[in-house]
């Protein structure tokens, strides 16, 4: 009888499941009547969207039963502007997106109620970057990452993903990757605690301002180490995000083996993060800036070993995309040098250019 009881069972959840997933495929092309949100409050996708296989696969990722999913038509819809979808965005950017949405929503309740809801990010935030970090073009991921508004909200899912990547570019084992993308993902919590005026000012901070800013560390580190459950390397990458090996950093001047690998980690993909975003007070940095700025420590001097790894395989994946360049020119890269990778082969139409050769011209932009 148990036997045949749970035979029944099984057919009945598969039944159910195949039908939900029928119903969920004729949903492609709908437009959302309401938001589809978790049961944290996370919006997956805001109303009057237009369904794509990406939006799909994510409401399965998070449960959401087809019956939550109330669409709607032109018709019955037309006070309303209609959201055309002219092109499906990947699903990373799906996913930072989402993600980032999430983060906001976070942050401005942690900076109410001083608490940080660490079960809640566990479970609804970190699968998302996690999965986001899984996108095989690295240059869509770097694309889908880079903040392009609400800077400081994009910045916190874009270091999580960047540390993540590097984690596992580095090696470490799942369970310290896991651990790395929480703290990576928290590195700016302190923040909550610093004036909008402060960190949105379009312009150069007063000396005062930076000192104000700086504080965002240890309040950081103070939320994080007194949040029940939160590992104690979480609330140090807090701290020490900003430390550098030449004790040029702050907010305490540490020095090499003094900082903790992962928040050397979140060093490298925050500096990155940052460089390659428009922000209030910096327009977003060309490639070869960034790569050659890091390399030659002008961030500060960074883990000479990090970088070296994150930057050897962004270049590495660099053969066979189509690049701008200084000139204004659309190439494809052909050939990396492997004395001087930074300026590899470029492919314009029938000619070949040697930026090598042409030190003139950088590469400006990669495109996806």
């Amino acid at each position: 009888m148990v036997v045949a009881y749970f035979v029944v069972y099984n057919r009945k959840w598969l039944y159910f499941e195949i039908m939900g997933r029928r119903l969920l495929r004729e949903l492609l092309g709908k437009m959302l009547k309401y938001d589809v949100m978790t049961s944290y409050g996370l919006v997956l996708a805001p109303s009057k969207t237009v369904l794509t296989q990406e939006h799909l696969d994510l409401f399965r990722q998070h449960r959401i039963h087809f019956m939550d999913i109330i669409t709607t038509t032109v018709q019955d819809d037309e006070d309303q502007p209609v959201l055309e979808v002219v092109s499906s965005p990947n699903t990373s950017e799906l996913l930072v997106q989402q993600a980032s949405a999430y983060a906001k929503q976070l942050f401005e309740r942690i900076g109410t109620e001083q608490k940080i809801p660490l079960t809640e990010i566990k479970s609804e935030l970190l699968p998302i970057v996690q999965q986001a970090a899984e996108q095989p073009n690295l240059f869509k991921l770097f694309q889908a990452v880079r903040a392009k508004d609400e800077y400081t909200h994009q910045h916190n899912i874009g270091v999580g993903v960047l540390s993540t990547l590097i984690g596992k570019w580095l090696n470490m084992d799942e369970q310290e990757v896991e651990l790395l993308t929480l703290a990576a993902t928290l590195h700016d919590v302190g923040k909550v605690t610093i004036s909008p005026d402060i960190l949105q000012k379009p312009g150069k901070l007063t000396p005062e301002e930076f000192r104000e800013m700086k504080q965002h560390t240890i309040r950081g580190y103070n939320l994080l180490r007194e949040t029940a459950g939160i590992h104690f390397r979480v609330a140090l990458v807090a701290l020490q995000h900003h430390e550098r090996a030449d004790g040029s950093g702050y907010p305490m001047g540490l020095k090499e083996s003094q900082v903790d690998r992962m928040s050397r980690i979140v060093a490298v993909a925050d500096v990155f993060h940052a460089m390659s975003s428009k922000r209030p007070y910096h327009p977003m940095m060309p490639f070869y800036e960034v790569v050659r700025r890091m390399r030659s420590g002008l961030f500060g001097e960074l883990d000479p070993h990090i970088v070296s790894v994150f930057l050897d395989n962004m270049i590495r994946n660099l053969i066979g995309k189509k690049v701008k360049l200084t000139d204004g020119r659309w190439g494809e890269v052909i050939y990396i040098n492997p004395t001087d990778d930074t300026n590899p082969l470029v492919k314009i139409e029938e000619a070949y250019v040697d930026l090598s050769r042409e030190r003139h011209i950088h590469i400006k932009e990669v495109v996806v």
